[in-house]
């Protein structure tokens, strides 16, 4: 069973996904049916506390990341990994096209043991399968504090869709979403 996170109701999951640019991963769980909550933050860094700025700066060690709230009748952590799997480049060592540092790296931050081997399944397959042209960096670790990001990153995309980012970075990840993933599109999103 998944684990969930203080916070979350009953009946929900969660899981932990840092794969770039946070606003990038926002946008697309935020489109997934089953996906009742996503939230952009830092996770898996040494010091007691995060902050855009310090995370940026390097020195904290934290991803940026988001925590996804979901309904698990609706939408299993295994296809919540086949998004995360298409919208990022799992090969690409602490960087996600221009976005570079060890902030924008490839991580799974697990909840439990299940979700844990899940993802190595799930990395394994890949691997067998030579989906990718060269070898899966994503970490797979457990996950510890997360920490929330400030206010304005949150509904980036939504807020600011004609923003140069949004509009060269995040809008094609979402293209490459509806085009794979049309049967897990939330109309109402």
């Amino acid at each position: 069973m998944t684990e969930t996170l203080p916070g979350v109701p009953p009946g929900r999951a969660s899981a932990i996904f840092a794969g770039g640019c946070f606003w990038c991963l926002e946008a697309v769980f935020q489109r997934v049916r089953g996906v009742t909550g996503v939230t952009s933050g830092y996770i898996g860094g040494s010091a007691a506390t995060a902050t855009y700025e310090a995370v940026c700066a390097g020195g904290t060690g934290h991803a940026e990341a988001v925590r996804i709230e979901f309904d698990p009748a609706q939408l299993s952590y295994p296809e919540l990994l086949s998004v995360f799997f298409l919208i990022h480049d799992p090969t690409q060592l602490n960087r996600q096209g221009n976005d570079v540092g060890t902030q924008y790296r490839s991580a799974i931050f697990h909840l439990d043991e299940t979700q844990r081997e899940e993802a190595l399944a799930f990395i394994a397959a890949l691997r067998d399968e030579e989906v990718f042209d060269a070898p899966i960096v994503t970490e797979v670790r457990p996950a510890d504090v997360f920490h929330a990001a400030e206010a304005y990153h949150h509904d980036y995309f939504r807020r600011h869709p004609q923003q140069g980012y949004c509009s060269f970075v995040i809008a094609p990840k979402l293209a490459k979403f509806r085009e794979h993933f049309a049967h897990l599109l939330d109309d109402k999103a």
